[in-house]
């Protein structure tokens, strides 16, 4: 079993923050209903291209990674038919998920007050560009606004004297990352109404999250006085210690060692490497010597590791002690052995998908295909208790799809 299941989640939200949280909560078991406009949809779904990504046909990616494994409902909140079915639905759900602003919240009738109305032990649960206080609270915005360029990663990262920024590295980045923060804190508030039957509010935002992220950063910079700064690309990493950075294998792979204790791993390093006589050698003897001559060791290293493949390296280096890791494009992450053995990639219809990182008793992360749009509308309506014939008289006055 998993641990939401029984868990009635009624989603009114769009693009990808948001239902990016519930589709956490629907791995996690709960029955997510995704509320969309009875005509348009969520406009996620007319997502067809992503940077030099275009899909045809259906499914597509870009709609089932924040949608998978819930029910969708055609409606339209703006009738006064369509804002009782919500309001039914609230009735019967644990939890409220909206990203839907302020004035829309207050215009449409599903603020805390309204939705509380019905339910006063519902978990209300709000995603946000910039917050929910503050004189720009009622302002929306997008990850690459809010998470990324506001929140200090894109100039973070990016190199001093460059044209322009760093992008994200791809589509729903900190959507992804805040729909997790989100999904965690509907998670508490949830056991905080078990514990004392009360339903907190929870409020997360693309801004909040986004200084999560950069948190250690941002506490070093606000110690110290002085904004980070983005590193230029090189080839390695540290200029004291020559297990922390890159290097070029012989098929134009790359190898990045962490080993911030070099005095530590030299030995084996040099072992796994097939050098057993640099293991000895006084220039690397101590970390204060390590220090010394990085330079000459970087040059050795750079020397043997392009000398042979990945592939061979990885056999080599799978008995190294130190941490290590290839770099891989997307397409090689999801290859992984250790990837897959863990389950960190599921089927999900059609597709295959990540799986959100939370797991329960070393178990895979169960998911579920994306719905398509308004395909559960007279099944979660006939669990109302609704006849036909009512169904039948909300199609024809356009409050449901």
């Amino acid at each position: 079993m998993r641990p939401l299941e029984g868990i009635r989640v009624l989603e009114v939200a769009m693009y990808g923050f948001v239902p990016s949280a519930g589709a956490v909560l629907a791995d996690w078991g709960a029955d997510v209903v995704k509320v969309e406009h009875a005509v348009t949809g969520d406009p996620q779904r007319g997502l067809r291209r992503t940077g030099t990504f275009e899909v045809e046909g259906e499914p597509n990616p870009n709609v089932a990674h924040a949608n998978r494994g819930k029910r969708s409902l055609g409606l339209d909140m703006a009738t006064e038919d369509g804002r009782e079915v919500l309001y039914e639905l609230a009735r019967g759900a644990d939890v409220f998920l909206t990203s839907f602003m302020p004035a829309s919240r207050a215009r449409l009738r599903i603020d805390v007050d309204d939705i509380r109305a019905v339910n006063p032990r519902i978990v209300y649960a709000r995603g946000s560009a910039l917050g929910p206080r503050g004189p720009e609270s009622g302002k929306g915005g997008y990850d690459m606004t809010a998470f990324w360029s506001r929140a200090g990663t894109a100039r973070s990262v990016t190199p001093p004297g460059t044209e322009g920024l760093i992008s994200p590295p791809g589509p729903a980045y900190g959507d992804t990352v805040s729909g997790t923060n989100l999904a965690g804190g509907i998670a508490a508030a949830l056991l905080c109404r078990e514990r004392t039957g009360e339903a907190p509010v929870v409020d997360v935002s693309l801004l909040g999250s986004g200084l999560w992220a950069l948190g250690h950063s941002i506490g070093l910079s606000l110690h110290l006085d002085r904004a980070w700064e983005g590193v230029t690309p090189s080839a390695h990493g540290s200029p004291t210690n020559p297990l922390s950075g890159l290097y070029r294998t012989a098929d134009d792979r790359w190898i990045s060692f962490v080993m911030l204790q070099p005095a530590r791993f030299w030995a084996n390093v040099c072992h796994c490497l097939g050098r057993p006589d640099l293991a000895g050698d006084p220039r690397f003897a101590t970390a204060e010597s390590i220090a010394a001559h990085t330079d000459e060791a970087v040059k050795i290293l750079r020397e043997v590791i392009a000398g042979r493949t990945l592939a061979d390296w990885s056999e080599d280096l799978a008995a190294l002690d130190g941490p290590w890791a290839p770099v891989q494009d997307t397409l090689q992450a999801a290859a992984d052995a250790q990837v897959r053995a863990n389950g960190y990639i599921g089927q999900a219809g059609e597709l295959e998908l990540v799986a959100s990182p939370v797991q329960f008793d070393v178990e895979d992360t169960r998911l579920g295909p994306a719905p398509e749009f308004a395909a559960q509308t007279e099944e979660i309506l006939s669990e109302l208790g609704y006849d036909w014939d009512r169904i039948l008289a909300l199609k024809a006055s356009g409050a449901v799809t």
